[in-house]
């Protein structure tokens, strides 16, 4: 797995498309840490990162509730985070994702998980 910042065409489409349902969402905060990843946050806490470092192409990482992790584990073209797994972060290769509704529905459930109460009370599910 590589170190370097997202570059591909299919990688840098990949961070455009989460960044526009990400920033929607209040105080967020993008940032790309030393290993390339970007990261956006509340709080500084991240809920979504995305990653570029191999022949599957460029991958998105986001925190869910475990139980919602369960059932994506189960449907197959999710697969639990190397490192952060176990914290219920869930990733899929940007190639497999078709249903941007749904990436949208975990990345808030990731920000509700990661955001403080004040900011939370102001984002309705979707």
């Amino acid at each position: 797995m590589g170190h370097q910042p997202i570059t591909s065409k299919e990688g840098l489409a990949l961070v455009d498309q989460v960044r526009k349902l990400a920033m929607r969402l209040p105080e967020v905060s993008e940032q790309v840490d030393a290993f390339g990843h970007t990261s956006f946050r509340v709080n500084d806490k991240p809920f979504v990162m995305l990653g570029e470092g191999g022949a599957e192409g460029p991958s998105l990482s986001i925190k869910t509730l475990p139980s919602t992790q369960e059932h994506l584990l189960q449907q197959g073209n999710f697969y639990k985070t190397p490192y952060i797994g176990q914290h219920g972060w869930v990733s899929i290769l940007g190639k497999n994702v078709t249903e941007w509704k749904e990436i949208e529905s975990y990345l808030v459930e990731g920000y509700l998980r990661s955001a403080p109460k004040r900011l939370a009370k102001l984002v309705q599910p979707t």
